[in-house]
């Protein structure tokens, strides 16, 4: 870590979580990167939610991804826990983190990192669930995640969750 950068604890519901910011020349950052997404799926909002927060639900949507077809169709089952504080872990145990905040079939905002980044490095995803004519929208941000990472993670949601998800809700 260079002195750029600094470590910031941000305790949410009880839960702590160690960001790791950019430093700023004062009191505002230029160097933050984050992403916003809003992908509509043709269904409603609790069958949305459902797919994201029920494990067996969520492996359908892992068979379709991108990361299940370069990982090989061995992927471990994920595990999601749908209560504030649990832990999930997602395709294989490349992507963990806690549920920070849940608000059934409104909201879900997660701890988020990659087994990829240094240890201790976790961003913030917020998916707000909105109803869009006859389906839902997803009014998704993430924050917080090490600079350089952006094109690759907003290409690993569409390919690895939004992508797939619209199959799995088509069946």
């Amino acid at each position: 870590m260079n002195r750029r950068q600094i470590f910031t604890t941000l305790t949410v519901g009880g839960f702590a979580c160690r960001l790791r910011l950019p430093a700023a020349d004062g009191e505002i950052s230029r160097t933050a990167e984050s992403i916003h997404q809003e992908p509509v799926f043709q269904a409603s909002r609790k069958r949305v939610y459902d797919l994201l927060l029920t494990a067996r639900e969520f492996d359908r949507v892992v068979r379709q991804s991108d990361a299940a077809k370069s990982m090989g169709l061995q992927i471990k089952p994920a595990t999601i826990s749908s209560a504030p504080g649990g832990i999930f872990s997602l395709f294989g145990g490349q992507i963990t983190g806690r549920q920070i905040e849940l608000t059934v079939n409104e909201l879900i905002v997660q701890a988020w990192r990659s087994a990829s980044w240094p240890a201790g490095v976790y961003s913030i995803v917020t998916m707000t669930l909105v109803n869009q004519d006859q389906g839902t929208k997803i009014v998704f941000d993430h924050a917080g995640f090490p600079v350089g990472q952006a094109e690759h993670l907003a290409e690993g949601w569409h390919v690895n969750y939004w992508q797939p998800m619209t199959k799995v809700l088509a069946l």
